[in-house]
């Protein structure tokens, strides 16, 4: 498995360890102007929780491939966590942050990949 399939996989791992909800990997590697190739997405129902789901990717990501992250924002409200690892960038809302922003619209034009429980 590429490396950048192998950090995807890693990502989602992460998120449905500390029950991640709706996740969505966003392919945007056919978008010229995309600044990364996968945006993943998903929500959780409490600060607590968005940060527990930043902290389990982070963890997993070392762990098993020795990235570390490139830049993360959102730690002090978590109402949005962002986790850039320059190929994959995650996006853990709370659902009424998610709601609004709907993050998903923006990239229309990508390929959206819903992620089942089941995904391995």
């Amino acid at each position: 498995m590429a490396k950048k399939n192998l950090l995807l996989a890693t990502v989602i791992e992460g998120i449905l360890d500390k029950k991640g909800q709706e996740i969505v990997d966003i392919d945007l590697t056919k978008i010229h102007s995309a600044l990364c190739d996968h945006f993943v997405v998903c929500h959780a129902e409490s600060n607590t929780q968005v940060l527990a789901i930043a902290d389990s990717v982070q963890s997993k990501v070392k762990e098993a491939l020795r990235i570390n992250i490139g830049h993360r924002e959102g730690l002090e409200n978590a109402t949005w966590v962002l986790l850039d690892f320059y190929d994959v960038v995650v996006h853990i809302f709370q659902r009424e942050t998610r709601q609004y922003y709907q993050l998903e619209e923006l990239w229309g034009d990508a390929q959206q990949n819903r992620i089942e429980e089941s995904y391995s």
